[in-house]
């Protein structure tokens, strides 16, 4: 009888730890490259004419807006050392109206890069569990440290951004940090691999001239009413299967 006790007990454990690890949705196989992409805001890398495109459609937040008003897709590959962005963004209007990058960021156009290295999802507001890069138009990339102040973090990827017309161009290098990543201190960034799963979305705020954004239109569908979700709770990115 005791061991059938532990047993039931160990087994409503593991059930309980089990439950609040992130379960996988959106699962998408990532190609690995032997080259790099350069990075220069062209589309035009040999890797990027083998991958496929992936939307970002979903409205996470504001009114309805029309495909002349935004639309947008994007790419991936990996190698060792990134992860590596290819985005297009189809906007009527860009927006910049704060030149402080860590003041109001979010009410420009901007994109936004979640990121959750292992995968494990949870909650990551005020912790590096996981990352969510807010990139600037003009390149600056911003999140929130576990002291709640708003930091860049431009190191931790390299962008170009291009534009002609209404269509800009965004070719990321991502570096991915892991969840105990120290502010300050020294930090190597993961090296990735074949069949490593990693958590992510991927948005983009959009604003037309209002004084805070319109719209944030992300990549992963969301449950429910409240879906300004990503930048605090992990479990909603999708998944990354890092293939070769």
């Amino acid at each position: 009888m005791r061991n059938a006790a532990v047993l039931c007990c160990l087994s409503m454990l593991f059930a309980c730890t089990e439950t609040i690890r992130k379960k996988d949705h959106q699962i998408i196989e990532v190609k690995q490259t032997e080259q790099a992409p350069t990075i220069d805001g062209l589309a035009n890398d040999r890797i990027w004419q083998q991958v496929t495109w992936h939307s970002i459609d979903q409205n996470w937040m504001g009114a309805s807006y029309t495909h002349d008003d935004f639309h947008g897709r994007y790419k991936l590959a990996w190698n060792s050392k990134a992860l590596y962005l290819l985005v297009e963004i189809t906007d009527d209007v860009r927006f910049d109206k704060t030149k402080d990058p860590l003041k109001l960021y979010w009410d420009d156009d901007c994109l936004e890069i979640f990121i959750d290295a292992d995968n494990s999802g949870g909650l990551h507001q005020y912790s590096h569990n996981a990352f969510a890069y807010h990139i600037a138009l003009d390149g600056n990339v911003v999140d929130i440290a576990p002291d709640k102040s708003e930091t860049l973090y431009n190191e931790h990827l390299v962008s170009a951004i291009k534009t002609d017309q209404q269509l800009t161009t965004w070719e990321i290098a991502l570096s991915v940090y892991p969840s105990d990543y120290i502010e300050g201190g020294q930090n190597e960034a993961v090296t990735l691999s074949k069949k490593k799963k990693m958590g992510f979305a991927l948005a983009y705020c959009d604003n037309d001239g209002s004084a805070e954004r319109e719209n944030f239109i992300g990549s992963v569908f969301i449950s429910g009413e409240d879906k300004n979700q990503a930048w605090i709770n992990a479990d909603i990115f999708g998944t990354l299967l890092l293939e070769q």
